[in-house]
């Protein structure tokens, strides 16, 4: 019986807390030239979808580039696994070890 008071009674006083925020000073934030401005006119839609399709990217050129990138960072991580030592650096150091 005591958990299902006081469970209620911590939310609502966190709700409560957050009522005690000050907000920001909304009041002529909007000039009186913006406030006396005609509404924009209302435009066809077809226009203005062409034009946010005109600047899609082309996913034929993406995709090229992309597995042109793909290809020379296989090569160069090919020529990374290659060994670090040549021939007779690997003898000085089997030499050194034994």
């Amino acid at each position: 019986m005591r958990r299902a008071f006081v469970i209620p009674a911590l939310v609502m006083g966190l709700l409560s807390l957050g009522a005690c925020t000050q907000f920001p000073e909304l009041d002529r934030t909007v000039s009186p030239q913006l406030e006396n401005a005609d509404y924009p006119a209302l435009v066809p839609l077809e226009p203005l979808l062409a034009q946010a399709t005109a600047g899609r990217v082309d996913a034929a050129r993406t995709e090229a580039g992309l597995l042109g990138r793909v290809a020379r960072l296989k090569a160069r991580a090919a020529r990374l696994r290659g060994s670090v030592l040549s021939g007779r650096e690997r003898q000085r150091l089997a030499q050194g070890l034994q």
